[in-house]
C-alpha cells in the first residue's frame, strides 16, 4: 500500500505530532510499503528522509509560534499529490491538511479512503486563541467539518475522545495509541555520565526533569512551584528543562524570582534523540503535570528508560498508570506534588522500583504502534473497498 501522512507540522517545526508523522511514515517505508508525508513548505529545507516529502506552498504563521499555513486549494499540488495514487490518506490535523486531503479526495471522486487522527485538544486551543464567540463558533464548525470528512476517525487516547465530543463529533471513534522511537533500557552509560560532567550534577542526590514545550499552559507553574516548596525543605536536588518554547523566558525569570536559580539548568532545544535518552536515564524523576497534552508521548520515553514519573491524576498523561505501582499520581496543585516527591524520594529505592514497573508495563514502541495502525489500514481499505464494488453494482443495476 501506498499511505498518504498529511500534517501541518513536520521538521524543522518540533512537536508531538510531527514525531508522530515521522515515525509512522519511516516505519510503514521500512516494514509495510511506501509513505509520502504530505506538508506545508518550510524556506530553504532540505528533506533527507527514507521516504518522500511532498511540499506544497505555506506562509508563515502569524502568532509567535513556528508554524507555517499551508495554502490546500493549490489545485497544482492537489494534481501532484493525486498522480502518486495513495491506497489511503492518514490526516493528523484538522486544519490546511484536512482540507489538502478533501480536495485530493474529490479529485479522486472520494475512491480513496480517509483516516483522521484526533492528537490535541483542539478545544481548548480554539477556546485560548478565539475569545469572541461567534469566530469561536466558526472555528469548532471547522474543526468539526474537516474530522467529519473522514472515514474513519482515531484518538490517541480515552481523554482525547472526550475532547472530540466537545467539539461536537458524536461518530465512532478507534483509540490508536502513540509510541516511542525509544528503545527499551537506559541510554549508554557514557552518554549518562556526559550530561553529569556537562551540567556538574555527577554527585546531586535526586534528579528531575521536565522534557517538552516551554509553554506556560503544560503547567510548569506547578512544576516551579513544587520546587520551591521542596527547596524550603532543604531537600537536595536539580531540575532539567530540556526544551524551548515562546514562554521560556518568562518561565526561566520566574524561576530565578521564587529562588530556584541554582537548582535548575534549562537546556533549551535538544534534537539528538540519544541526548534526549540520556537525559530520561540519568533523572530520577520526570515531573509531568500537565492535563493538556492528550497522549504525553514524554511519559512513554520515560518508561522506556525505567525512569518514575508524576502526572496529575485523570489526565490523559496518567491513562494506565498504577498509582504507587508504575508511576505517582498527584492533583493538580503544587502543594501535593511537593508532598508526592517528598513522599517518595523519603523510601530508598522507590523511584528506582516505580521506573522499572514503568518500564514493564507502560512501554510501547513505535513499531507496535504503527504495526496496529497498518492492520487497521488494511481492514479500513478491504471495506471501503467492498462498499465502493457494492455502490457501483447497485448504480449500474
Amino acid at each position: 500500500m501506498r499511505i498518504g501522512l498529511f500534517n501541518d507540522s513536520f521538521p524543522p517545526t518540533i512537536d508531538g505530532v510531527a514525531n508522530t508523522v515521522v515515525n509512522y511514515a519511516g516505519i510503514i517505508q521500512q516494514k509495510f510499503g511506501e509513505a509520502v508525508v504530505v506538508t506545508p513548505k518550510y524556506p530553504n529545507v532540505v528533506d533527507d528522509y527514507p521516504f518522500p516529502v511532498f511540499r506544497y506552498h505555506s506562509v508563515k504563521f502569524a502568532g509567535e509560534l513556528p508554524y507555517r499555513i499551508g495554502n490546500p486549494f493549490s489545485p497544482l499540488a492537489i494534481r501532484e499529490v493525486h498522480k502518486m495514487k495513495l491506497d489511503l490518506m492518514h490526516v493528523h490535523s484538522p486544519f490546511a491538511s484536512s482540507v489538502f486531503a478533501h480536495e485530493v479526495a474529490l479529485l479522486h471522486r472520494k475512491k480513496v479512503p480517509t483516516v483522521f487522527t484526533y492528537h490535541t485538544k483542539f478545544d481548548i486551543d480554539i477556546d485560548r486563541f478565539v475569545e469572541n464567540k461567534g469566530f469561536n463558533a466558526i472555528a469548532r464548525r471547522f474543526v468539526l467539518n474537516n474530522i467529519q470528512n473522514a472515514d474513519e476517525v482515531w484518538a490517541v487516547s480515552q481523554g482525547t475522545i472526550s475532547s472530540l465530543r466537545l467539539i461536537g463529533y458524536q461518530g465512532d471513534v478507534r483509540i490508536m495509541p502513540n509510541g516511542t522511537d525509544f528503545p527499551r533500557g537506559k541510554a549508554a552509560k557514557e552518554a549518562i555520565c556526559e550530561i553529569d560532567r556537562m551540567y556538574q550534577t555527577e554527585k546531586e542526590p535526586l534528579v528531575f526533569l521536565y522534557c517538552g514545550r516551554m509553554m506556560w499552559y503544560k503547567n510548569l507553574k506547578i512544576i516551579l512551584d513544587a520546587l520551591a516548596i521542596l527547596k524550603s525543605t532543604a531537600i537536595r536536588f536539580r531540575m532539567f528543562f530540556v526544551g524551548d518554547g515562546p514562554d521560556r523566558p518568562a518561565i526561566e525569570q520566574y524561576a530565578r524570582q521564587i529562588g530556584l536559580k541554582d537548582h535548575v539548568i534549562f537546556t533549551g532545544a535538544v534534537y539528538d534523540r540519544e541526548k534526549v535518552r540520556a537525559f530520561f536515564s540519568r533523572a530520577d524523576l520526570f515531573l509531568f503535570p500537565s492535563t493538556y497534552d492528550t497522549s504525553g508521548l514524554v511519559v512513554k520515553e520515560a518508561a522506556a528508560c525505567g525512569c518514575a514519573c508524576a502526572l496529575v491524576e485523570k489526565s490523559c498523561a496518567a491513562e494506565g498508570v498504577e498509582d504507587g505501582v508504575s508511576g505517582l499520581l498527584c492533583r493538580e496543585k503544587a502543594e501535593d506534588f511537593a508532598q508526592t516527591i517528598r513522599t517518595a524520594a523519603s523510601i530508598p529505592g522507590f523511584l528506582k522500583k516505580i521506573g522499572a514497573a514503568a518500564e514493564e508495563k507502560l512501554y510501547y514502541s513505535w513499531e507496535d504502534s504503527v504495526t496496529a495502525a497498518f492492520h487497521c489500514y488494511e481492514e479500513i481499505l478491504e471495506e471501503f473497498n467492498r462498499k465502493n464494488k457494492k455502490q457501483n453494482s447497485q448504480e449500474t443495476v
